[in-house]
């Protein structure tokens, strides 16, 4: 079994659906997907956790491919409150929910090792090829950031994929030290910073975190801000998600997905109340 944690709210439940379906469509291996979410309508009216109709919704479409599939949601509200909402960071240019897998050690019967993919990614070829890379000697194992390597460090690495040794991370203390240093320290990439902080990683290739245009290797496909630079002086920040299938189509030339485009087109029509 792969153990699969997702983190976000209800209003991205189509890229949860979509990542999901492209994890369970290039592996025969049985998936349990953790999906950690929260409530804070107080903070933005958006911020509402996943809904238990998506999660059941959620549970049905994997389960097609392979009845012993499933998806587990976890309610983190309480411990994000406790630990990080009045934190420096809580209020920054990213979702407070890419935060909540700082969380992980403080979930009960979370297994020892564990993937993490941002919601915004999408398989390309068998996750299976990303779960059998040993990291027993290692918290994590991750791809450098292909942006950041040239502004902020050439070794930093890029949060989006994660291969996580948990039982590392709960003995050494690195989720407990990076919610202190989000909670205390005013960053741009938060979460992010405070792993390649603290965190003893393994570099893994491109191909496990795709943050460009797909290749023929490419296992996840992360669908990560970007930026075009055109001569002498002017460039373009792009963030195209993989569910704005157009731009995905246009901008990335990108048609590998369109059978699950078509599959989810279905779904929607069938299950509205969800989307």
């Amino acid at each position: 079994m792969i153990p699969i944690c997702y983190s976000g709210n209800k209003a991205y439940f189509e890229g949860l659906l979509l990542s999901a379906m492209s994890v369970v469509k290039y592996t025969n291996e049985d998936v349990t997907f953790y999906v950690l979410t929260m409530e804070i309508p107080e903070d933005n009216p958006k911020f509402l956790s996943f809904t238990d109709e998506q999660i059941a919704l959620l549970n049905k479409v994997i389960q097609e491919k392979n009845p012993n599939n499933k998806a587990i949601k976890i309610d983190v509200t309480k411990e994000y409150k406790e630990h990080l909402i009045k934190g420096k960071n809580h209020k920054n240019g990213y979702t407070p929910y890419a935060a909540l897998r700082l969380l992980l050690d403080l979930v009960p019967n979370i297994p020892d090792k564990m993937l993490y993919l941002d919601i915004d990614t999408m398989c390309c070829s068998d996750i299976k090829q990303l779960w059998d890379i040993d990291i027993t000697d290692y918290d994590i194992s991750a791809t450098r950031d292909y942006m950041g390597r040239f502004w902020i460090h050439p070794w930093y690495f890029n949060s989006g994929v994660l291969s996580m040794n948990m039982k590392n991370i709960k003995e050494r203390g690195i989720f407990d030290k990076c919610r202190k240093k989000v909670f205390r320290t005013k960053m741009i990439m938060p979460d992010q910073s405070a792993l390649n902080k603290y965190a003893k990683r393994k570099y893994i290739p491109f191909k496990f975190n795709e943050q460009r245009n797909v290749k023929k290797d490419t296992v996840v496909k992360h669908f990560c801000e970007g930026i075009d630079f055109y001569l002498p002086f002017w460039l373009h920040v792009y963030n195209i998600k993989q569910w704005q299938r157009d731009q995905v189509h246009k901008k990335f030339k990108i048609f590998i997905f369109d059978d699950l485009y078509e599959q989810i087109d279905k779904i929607k029509a069938e299950n509205s109340n969800c989307f």
